[in-house]
């Protein structure tokens, strides 16, 4: 299976700015630029590629747990995943410097314990944390 997303980028770093377009149609056109990336701490300017990997994080991971839940017989209400991507320019070594997934579930008839070990199980067997295995991945999970 392959996916598709397609770029269009116009003029140089700071002040060109570019679309990003995905296979599914979920993305059209969407608008990126510098600012967006480096410089808009709110994130209203656009979007940027580590808030894209932010947002595939956060949906492989909660896909991922619920088939864990479901596989232990205690399906999920609602799974709420939130992965913050660390983007540090500058610095030493690769600027993404980790995704941190905070995780907020509603799961009947699970105790925290085994939530926990179903979500540390889910964190380093979703494909999109294999992917990003040159950075660190943290997750921190608790019962709604």
């Amino acid at each position: 299976m392959k996916r598709r997303a397609t770029a269009v980028w116009q003029g140089n770093l700071k002040e060109g700015s570019g679309t990003l377009t995905s296979q599914s149609g979920a993305l059209s056109n969407l608008p990126y630029s510098f600012k967006a990336r480096f410089e808009d701490e709110a994130g209203t300017s656009g979007t940027n590629p580590e808030e894209l990997i932010a947002a595939a994080h956060a949906g492989c991971f909660a896909m991922q747990l619920s088939h864990f839940l479901a596989e232990n017989g205690t399906p999920a209400t609602k799974l709420e995943a939130t992965a913050t991507v660390t983007l540090e320019p500058g610095t030493e070594g690769p600027p993404i410097k980790g995704s941190a997934i905070e995780l907020v579930g509603t799961v009947p008839g699970i105790d925290e314990a085994k939530f926990k070990e179903l979500a540390d199980k889910a964190k380093a067997g979703c494909p999109v944390s294999q992917a990003l295995g040159a950075i660190e991945v943290t997750l921190s999970a608790r019962l709604a």
